[in-house]
């Protein structure tokens, strides 16, 4: 299967269609009242509602612009290097070589989106104010980064490759699907979406699915929430293709930790009536309009504080039209 392939799939038809993989359309029917039409349940977004209704209603529907993080930009750089490597020939699949991609990778990234920039300054002092908040930022005016700067920044996702290296030996794999985008429609419930980081098939047929993860590995006790993402695409996967994959893992570049599961054909039923469930509260929500917020620890990290009014700011009022503007999948 080709690089950024994009399939979409009605789970009650048995047709599959390509769309291109910058504008996702699924095979739906009208959205749900208060919904916009191409709306889709992504494991990001499915997160937003459970952390903060509000925060998916941003997200989601008004689709707000947000400041990237240095973080989230240099785990996106990783992810672009880690995709480009199985391009070239195996033996020629080496630490070096990935090195050499990231400045090619990041310039594609900041053409596609020159808001990234924000994401370097966020690794030095500019991004703060004299109080050590916060600098407020206009996402339309990219700040200007000197190369030193760039190059600072750059090196600090060698250490997230060299720990790639020492996790697995790409030489020796040759993935069936890189950063595949999936879209479903289950019958009667809602509408899937996600990006599958790698696909790789054995032999025999087994399927291995594999997303890279450039923070740390959860604490005990917590694996099984980790896992949430994963079980969706297992679910997707399993909806289009009509076999589950036989193993589904997690690398985790932070700290050098693989985190992997078995699904069996009853979890992900059970999954999949979590996720319509999940829907159902959505729809309801929508309906009434009634986007509350939900505070917690992550409120921190919010872009939406002048939005939110547990930090003293206004819920704006919703979109009038509730057509989305084609954009990449979340």
């Amino acid at each position: 299967m080709a690089k950024n392939e994009t399939l979409a799939k009605d789970a009650t038809r048995s047709d599959v269609v390509e769309s291109s993989p910058d504008v996702t359309v699924l095979p739906s029917a009208e959205p749900p009242p208060g919904l916009p039409r191409g709306i889709a349940l992504s494991p990001s977004r499915a997160s937003d509602f459970l952390s903060c209704p509000l925060l998916f209603r941003y997200r989601a529907i008004d689709r707000f612009p947000e400041k990237p993080s240095s973080a989230a930009a240099r785990g996106s750089l990783v992810h672009s290097v880690l995709e480009d490597l199985f391009d070239l020939p195996a033996p020629a699949r080496t630490l070096d070589a990935a090195t050499e991609l990231l400045m090619p990778a990041w310039e594609r990234m900041v053409d596609r989106q020159p808001s990234l920039t924000f994401a370097v300054a966020a690794g030095s002092d500019r991004a703060v104010d004299a109080e050590g908040d916060q600098a407020q930022v206009d996402l339309d005016r990219p700040p200007n980064v000197s190369a030193k700067e760039l190059a600072r920044w750059i090196r600090g996702a060698e250490p997230l490759l060299r720990t790639y290296f020492n996790l697995e030996d790409p030489q020796h794999l040759e993935p069936a699907s890189r950063e595949l985008r999936i879209e479903v429609e289950l019958a009667d419930g809602p509408p899937l979406r996600g990006i599958v980081d790698r696909v790789d098939i054995a032999p025999n047929g087994l399927k291995r699915v594999v997303d890279y993860k450039t923070g740390r590995s959860p604490g005990e006790g917590f694996e099984q929430r980790a896992m949430f993402q994963m079980r969706f695409y297992a679910l997707m996967l399993w909806r289009l293709h009509g076999s589950i994959p036989k193993r589904l893992q997690l690398i985790y570049l932070g700290d050098s930790q693989i985190l992997h599961y078995d699904p069996s054909e009853q979890e992900l039923l059970a999954f999949e009536r979590t996720l319509r469930a999940l829907w159902d509260a959505i729809t309801k929500v929508a309906e009434s309009g009634d986007w509350q917020p939900r505070p917690s620890r992550m409120c921190g990290w919010c872009d939406h504080h002048d939005r939110c009014p547990t930090k003293g700011g206004t819920i704006p009022n919703l979109p009038t039209d509730l057509n989305l503007i084609p954009k990449p999948v979340a």
